[in-house]
């Protein structure tokens, strides 16, 4: 009797074995059963890991800068010696010291238009810092919606296979449009959703970014106001 038992359970479990095996798929193959617009999110995906990744490393480059850069600048200045504060600000390429740069090269003009030509450097390092943003926001919003219109496409396609069929309904006829509807919503989903935490955290970044240019441009101008040695270069 306790054979028989064994041998039924091992049965059972060979039989249960293949079922099993058969109801596991990767995630590869459950994103081809979303269809072509897979295939467009999996492009709005590459672009936005490309454009964070990009933007990433320009704003990093663009935030490093020496602690001392400042108080060099100002003791090179105090002592007359313009072209070495300039040598100086050629060493960094970060906004900030393209903005000191242009500052000393409009030494000894009136602080007014000095301070104009220093923000409208500015403005074009941070042009240039969000330039891709928008795209990224983009991705964020878009993908969703792709996701969306797929659930759409796929519910329709099950509807439409649903009055194909008559009377004779197999739940095997709607497989595919609700793989189609629940896949692409998901896909979206997780696409839009990096997008938008990406977009937010290189926001962010290019604050603190803008933040150190306004702070390095009121300490550049507050230096220009205090006694100045003549320029000994």
């Amino acid at each position: 009797m306790l054979s028989y038992l064994l041998q039924s359970d091992i049965m059972e479990a060979v039989q249960a074995a293949p079922v099993q095996q058969e109801m596991s798929f990767s995630l590869i193959e459950m994103a081809t059963k979303g269809g072509w617009l897979m295939i467009v999110l999996l492009l709005l995906s590459i672009i936005a890991i490309y454009i964070f990744g990009k933007k990433w490393w320009m704003i990093r480059q663009a935030s490093k800068i020496d602690k001392d850069f400042m108080m060099d600048i100002r003791d090179y200045i105090h002592d007359g010696k313009l072209k070495s504060a300039k040598t100086l600000c050629t060493k960094f390429d970060t906004p900030v010291a393209r903005m000191v740069e242009t500052g000393i090269d409009r030494y000894g003009k009136p602080l007014g238009d000095i301070q104009t030509a220093i923000e409208n450097v500015g403005n074009v390092e941070v042009a240039r810092l969000e330039k891709g943003l928008p795209y990224l926001a983009m991705i964020a919003g878009g993908a969703p919606m792709i996701g969306f219109l797929g659930t759409v496409i796929g519910m329709v396609q099950a509807f439409f296979n649903m009055s194909q069929a008559g009377n004779n309904i197999d739940i095997t006829l709607l497989s595919s449009g609700i793989y189609t509807a629940m896949i692409t919503t998901v896909g979206g989903l997780v696409v839009g959703i990096i997008a938008y935490f990406g977009y937010n955290y290189l926001t962010s970044k290019v604050s603190n970014v803008v933040f150190q240019m306004e702070s390095s441009t009121i300490e550049f101008m507050d230096l220009l106001d205090e006694p100045q040695a003549k320029d000994e270069d």
